[in-house]
């Protein structure tokens, strides 16, 4: 039996979430059917700083707030970053947060 390799099956959903859209920890975990959830995505994310084609900024909290923020670098990069593809950040919460959000199990198929 093959060994998944988790963090790249987080990586691949990532890769998938288009330019000014949003996706959550929780949401990525349920479609990957990890045990670990949204923290096992979070370490991902954590660790894809390596990876520059990994769309991190992406990836907020189930609420819309970038929770992760604080590994890009900088207090502001996140925010930047989602700003530069058009999503208005507001107190470190995405605007219009269920607009934006993108479900890879609507958007893909299970």
């Amino acid at each position: 039996m093959e060994k998944r390799d988790y963090f790249d099956e987080v990586y691949e959903v990532v890769r998938l979430v288009p330019k000014g859209r949003v996706t959550t920890y929780g949401t990525i975990a349920r479609y990957l059917s990890l045990r670990a959830g949204a923290r096992m995505v979070g370490w991902a994310m954590n660790g894809s700083h390596s990876q520059t084609d990994v769309p991190a900024h992406r990836v907020v909290n189930s609420v819309g707030v970038l929770t992760g923020k604080h590994f890009f670098g900088g207090p502001t990069i996140m925010q930047q970053l989602l700003e530069d593809e058009g999503i208005q950040v507001n107190n470190d919460r995405v605007v219009n947060f269920k607009t934006l959000f993108w479900d890879p199990a609507l958007e893909l198929g299970l």
